[in-house]
Protein backbone atom coordinates (compact mmCIF):
# COMPACT_ATOMS: atom_id res chain seq x y z
CA UNK A 1 0.00 0.00 0.00
CA UNK A 2 1.27 3.36 -0.47
CA UNK A 3 1.48 5.92 2.42
CA UNK A 4 0.25 9.30 1.65
CA UNK A 5 1.81 11.91 4.18
CA UNK A 6 -0.83 14.49 4.26
CA UNK A 7 0.10 17.83 5.76
CA UNK A 8 -1.88 19.49 8.48
CA UNK A 9 -3.61 22.85 6.99
CA UNK A 10 -2.46 25.77 9.17
CA UNK A 11 -4.32 28.81 9.45
CA UNK A 12 -2.68 31.31 11.06
CA UNK A 13 -3.85 33.92 13.96
CA UNK A 14 0.03 35.14 14.50
CA UNK A 15 3.53 33.81 13.84
CA UNK A 16 6.14 35.93 15.30
CA UNK A 17 4.61 38.48 15.48
CA UNK A 18 2.84 38.68 12.47
CA UNK A 19 -0.40 38.25 11.75
CA UNK A 20 -1.94 36.38 8.67
CA UNK A 21 -1.99 39.24 6.20
CA UNK A 22 1.08 39.71 7.11
CA UNK A 23 2.49 36.37 5.97
CA UNK A 24 -0.08 36.56 2.68
CA UNK A 25 1.80 39.76 1.90
CA UNK A 26 5.15 37.78 2.32
CA UNK A 27 4.10 35.24 0.30
CA UNK A 28 4.05 36.94 -3.37
CA UNK A 29 6.33 36.41 -6.47
CA UNK A 30 9.84 34.75 -5.88
CA UNK A 31 9.31 34.79 -2.29
CA UNK A 32 6.32 32.46 -3.02
CA UNK A 33 7.90 30.42 -5.31
CA UNK A 34 10.91 29.91 -2.84
CA UNK A 35 8.51 28.88 -0.18
CA UNK A 36 6.78 26.23 -2.76
CA UNK A 37 10.42 25.04 -3.20
CA UNK A 38 10.99 23.99 0.00
CA UNK A 39 7.65 22.83 1.09
CA UNK A 40 7.83 20.14 -1.75
CA UNK A 41 11.33 18.99 -1.74
CA UNK A 42 10.77 18.81 2.72
CA UNK A 43 14.51 18.66 3.09
CA UNK A 44 17.04 21.68 4.30
CA UNK A 45 18.51 23.12 1.16
CA UNK A 46 21.09 26.31 0.59
CA UNK A 47 20.73 29.35 -0.88
CA UNK A 48 22.51 28.31 -3.99
CA UNK A 49 20.56 24.76 -4.51
CA UNK A 50 18.08 27.01 -4.69
CA UNK A 51 19.61 29.75 -6.98
CA UNK A 52 20.43 26.64 -9.52
CA UNK A 53 16.67 24.88 -9.42
CA UNK A 54 14.94 28.28 -10.00
CA UNK A 55 17.13 30.16 -12.05
CA UNK A 56 17.37 33.40 -9.46
CA UNK A 57 19.95 35.73 -10.92
CA UNK A 58 22.00 35.41 -7.56
CA UNK A 59 22.63 34.33 -4.56
CA UNK A 60 21.94 37.09 -3.21
CA UNK A 61 18.65 36.97 -3.98
CA UNK A 62 17.73 33.85 -2.85
CA UNK A 63 18.99 35.38 0.80
CA UNK A 64 17.02 38.19 0.30
CA UNK A 65 13.94 36.13 0.18
CA UNK A 66 14.96 33.54 2.37
CA UNK A 67 15.79 36.72 5.16
CA UNK A 68 12.17 37.46 4.19
CA UNK A 69 10.79 33.90 4.92
CA UNK A 70 12.71 33.80 8.27
CA UNK A 71 11.97 36.84 9.35
CA UNK A 72 7.57 36.03 8.85
CA UNK A 73 8.70 32.60 10.68
CA UNK A 74 7.76 30.29 7.96
CA UNK A 75 11.68 29.14 7.28
CA UNK A 76 14.47 28.14 10.12
CA UNK A 77 18.21 28.45 9.58
CA UNK A 78 19.73 24.88 10.42
CA UNK A 79 23.72 25.04 9.82
CA UNK A 80 23.73 26.57 7.01
CA UNK A 81 20.75 25.69 5.32
CA UNK A 82 17.21 26.58 5.42
CA UNK A 83 14.27 24.26 6.42
CA UNK A 84 10.62 25.12 6.16
CA UNK A 85 9.30 25.38 10.31
CA UNK A 86 5.44 26.43 9.28
CA UNK A 87 3.59 25.16 6.44
CA UNK A 88 0.88 27.03 5.16
CA UNK A 89 -1.61 25.61 3.03
CA UNK A 90 -4.63 27.78 2.57
CA UNK A 91 -5.64 26.22 -0.74
CA UNK A 92 -3.72 23.38 -1.00
CA UNK A 93 -3.01 19.82 0.20
CA UNK A 94 0.57 18.41 0.70
CA UNK A 95 0.82 14.47 -0.38
CA UNK A 96 4.45 13.53 -0.42
CA UNK A 97 6.00 16.06 -2.50
CA UNK A 98 3.22 17.57 -4.32
CA UNK A 99 0.93 20.57 -3.62
CA UNK A 100 -2.43 19.63 -5.02
CA UNK A 101 -5.10 22.10 -4.75
CA UNK A 102 -8.03 21.27 -2.72
CA UNK A 103 -10.63 21.96 -5.50
CA UNK A 104 -9.23 19.11 -7.38
CA UNK A 105 -10.63 16.60 -4.80
CA UNK A 106 -13.78 18.46 -4.61
CA UNK A 107 -14.20 18.47 -8.93
CA UNK A 108 -12.67 14.41 -8.95
CA UNK A 109 -15.89 13.85 -6.82
CA UNK A 110 -18.39 16.17 -8.56
CA UNK A 111 -17.40 14.45 -11.88
CA UNK A 112 -17.41 10.54 -10.08
CA UNK A 113 -21.27 11.62 -9.16
CA UNK A 114 -21.65 12.68 -12.20
CA UNK A 115 -20.66 9.76 -14.19
CA UNK A 116 -22.54 7.52 -11.49
CA UNK A 117 -25.96 9.91 -12.53
CA UNK A 118 -25.80 9.49 -15.57
CA UNK A 119 -24.75 5.51 -15.67
CA UNK A 120 -26.36 4.09 -13.07
CA UNK A 121 -28.81 6.14 -11.51
CA UNK A 122 -30.71 6.92 -15.15
CA UNK A 123 -34.36 6.44 -15.42
CA UNK A 124 -35.86 4.95 -18.38
CA UNK A 125 -37.46 8.07 -18.78
CA UNK A 126 -36.06 11.26 -17.86
CA UNK A 127 -37.96 13.39 -15.82
CA UNK A 128 -37.64 16.89 -14.31
CA UNK A 129 -35.62 16.32 -11.49
CA UNK A 130 -33.27 13.88 -12.80
CA UNK A 131 -32.85 16.38 -15.12
CA UNK A 132 -32.57 18.72 -12.57
CA UNK A 133 -29.92 16.84 -10.86
CA UNK A 134 -27.82 16.08 -13.42
CA UNK A 135 -27.72 20.04 -14.45
CA UNK A 136 -26.80 21.01 -10.92
CA UNK A 137 -24.34 18.38 -10.78
CA UNK A 138 -22.50 19.56 -14.34
CA UNK A 139 -22.72 23.02 -12.98
CA UNK A 140 -20.84 21.85 -9.72
CA UNK A 141 -18.47 19.75 -11.49
CA UNK A 142 -17.29 22.87 -14.05
CA UNK A 143 -16.88 25.03 -11.18
CA UNK A 144 -14.79 22.99 -9.33
CA UNK A 145 -12.20 22.39 -12.58
CA UNK A 146 -12.45 25.98 -13.45
CA UNK A 147 -11.07 26.66 -9.53
CA UNK A 148 -8.78 23.89 -9.51
CA UNK A 149 -7.37 25.02 -12.86
CA UNK A 150 -7.23 28.68 -11.69
CA UNK A 151 -5.73 27.99 -8.11
CA UNK A 152 -2.78 25.82 -10.17
CA UNK A 153 -2.34 28.09 -12.66
CA UNK A 154 -1.60 30.60 -10.15
CA UNK A 155 0.58 28.23 -7.88
CA UNK A 156 -1.84 29.71 -5.04
CA UNK A 157 -1.00 28.16 -1.29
Amino acid sequence: MLALKLSTIFLLRRVNGLTAEDVKETLRGTTLEIYRFLVKTNKPVGIREVQRALNLSSPSVAAYHFSKLEEAGLVKREKGDYLVSKIVLEHSIRISHFIIPRYLFYSAFAIAALIIELTILRPNVINREYFFSTVATLTFAIVFCYEAAKAWHRGDL
